[in-house]
């Protein structure tokens, strides 16, 4: 008989300095089938598929293809194999065009080595047609959406004619609209006949759009299910080896007195002429979260900016504990007691190579505790204190404080920035997007000690994509469309349908 998998990894085993990140594990794809792959941030999962994809060799273990034992040194010999791969965070060049960075690599050229776009340009239209991947071949990657640098990323695949699709965590980076877009195209693929593996922890995707799952926990292999037969709770169980509550508990609010005032603040686009925030007027009082919720791109990212310091205020005034700080340098308002979980880890988050412990004190190493008075830094102290803090969230890496931000998983780099900004005791925090990329455990973890800030009196001011955690987590919601306030709405006497029709911009209210 036919051999069914298209892909199995037998017995998979490998380790890095201190750790053992895949312990003998096996995966079977069939084809045709969506078979995701789940686990807690650092369980093993974009380990194993990188091993899958030849970025990674293992110690131990073989991988077939269709029943053939097959060695994959590097992605161009996976590329040959038909296996292609999204990753987590996207590897474009950016002053590219989508089309350039589609044939990057396997350029079309005549025999004397001159390029050829035409018959490129047509099978990407061609591509993007058959598999309803609409993208503008001629834009530059850096002026363009997530969701368009995602579908680039795919197309990429398509063109290479690869017939196993790794999706690494493709949903990170999503408006819900954009998620439930690539559901669709990951079903018309597999449709195709495309067999993918998925690598996710969001539960509900899961559900949504797999025929099978097989979980990892720390490292090791537990089991693979059929969706059909499953139920989120049975799927966090495996993953996280616990019950996970996917309620927040949290006592009503008492708002106290406002520390954070925001009058008229508009700020510049970098891309548009039209200024990104317009004329944004709100309060944020002690012992509430106010959300600011929207649709990607409708000026929340430029907001935050313009409150932590990042880019200029164009007009308006912020106050924050009854001081002006419109004009004032982020170190400033660092040390009066803002504290920003960005939601860019990479570019404003951390200095990924510097070590875990240098990244935890970046924003106190000059306070007596850290440095000397001659200006040298205490490292005992430091160390101390990230020990502190690893163990307080549980940050899971290699080695520990010495452990290079750049080799922890995507999750546990958010754990450490989290970690980093909340024990700084500030006064506002400002969390964006602050679970992106964390499992159902981590994020049960990371509300808690959100809501912990409100109860101890801070003023938290949340901006997120995710509707469950706005309706979940906030005291207030601000929505926000095309650079404006069009609501404010109270999540205990809203719905998430009324939520969309804001967020879309087809009903709005003026604020007070």
């Amino acid at each position: 008989m036919e051999n069914q998998y298209a892909i199995e990894m037998l017995n998979i085993t490998k380790r890095f300095p201190g750790i053992i990140a895949n312990d003998n594990i096996t995966l079977q794809l069939r084809k045709g089938e969506i078979h995701a792959l789940l686990g807690e941030n650092g369980a093993g999962k974009s380990t194993l598929m990188s091993v899958l994809f030849g970025l990674y060799q293992p110690e131990e273990g073989i991988i077939k293809k269709d029943g053939e034992v097959v060695k994959i040194n590097d992605p161009n010999d996976a590329n040959r194999l038909g296996i292609g791969m999204v990753h987590q965070h996207f590897k474009l060049v950016e002053c590219f065009s989508v089309l350039d960075n589609i044939i990057l690599g396997v350029e079309p050229t005549t025999a004397g080595g001159i390029l050829q776009k035409d018959e490129a340009r047509k099978k990407v239209i061609e591509l993007s047609e058959q598999y309803g991947l609409q993208v503008d071949p001629d834009a530059i990657i850096e002026d363009i959406t997530v969701g368009m640098q995602q579908r680039t990323e795919i197309l990429k695949m398509l063109y290479r004619d690869n017939e196993i699709l790794i999706f690494d965590e493709p949903t990170a980076v999503l408006t819900p609209q954009e998620i439930e877009e690539l559901m669709q195209i990951m079903k018309n693929l597999a449709a195709e006949g495309k067999s993918i593996l998925f690598i996710s922890h969001k539960l509900n995707e899961i559900m949504e759009v797999a025929d099978r799952c097989s979980v990892l926990r720390k490292g090791k292999y537990i089991g693979t299910v059929d969706i059909c037969n499953t139920t989120k709770e049975e799927l966090s169980r495996m993953m996280v080896g616990r019950d996970v509550e996917f309620v927040v508990h949290k006592e009503p609010a008492k708002p106290g007195d406002v520390v954070l005032d925001v009058q008229g603040l508009t700020v510049a686009s970098k891309t548009h002429p039209k200024d990104a925030v317009r004329d944004v007027s709100f309060k944020v009082r002690r012992g509430e979260i106010v959300c600011i919720a929207g649709i990607d791109g409708n000026g929340q990212t430029e907001l935050v900016y313009g409150l932590s310091g990042l880019e200029p205020a164009k007009h308006g005034t912020i106050t924050m504990c009854d001081k002006n700080i419109t004009k004032m340098p982020i170190r400033k308002r660092s040390v009066m007691g803002m504290s920003h979980i960005p939601e860019d880890r990479h570019k404003h988050g951390l200095v990924l190579d510097y070590s875990l412990e240098n990244n935890i004190v970046l924003q106190r190493y000059f306070e007596p505790e850290f440095t000397n008075p001659m200006g040298f830094l205490k490292k005992g102290n430091i160390r101390k204190y990230a020990e502190r803090l690893i163990e307080t969230y549980d940050v899971r890496s290699g080695q520990g404080p010495i452990t290079m931000a750049r080799a922890m998983s995507g999750g546990n780099q958010q754990k450490a920035i989290i970690a980093r900004e909340i024990d700084k005791d500030p006064e506002l925090l400002i969390a964006v997007q602050p679970t992106r990329g964390l499992d159902v455990g981590a994020i049960e973890f990371i509300h808690k000690q959100i809501v912990a800030q409100r109860d101890a009196g801070k003023a938290v001011l949340l901006v997120s994509l995710e509707l469950d955690e706005v309706m979940s987590l906030s005291d207030r919601i601000l929505v926000m469309y095309e650079g404006e306030i069009v609501g404010e709405l109270d999540p205990k006497k809203t719905t998430v349908e009324e939520l969309g029709l804001y967020m879309a911009g087809a009903k709005r209210t003026e604020v007070q």
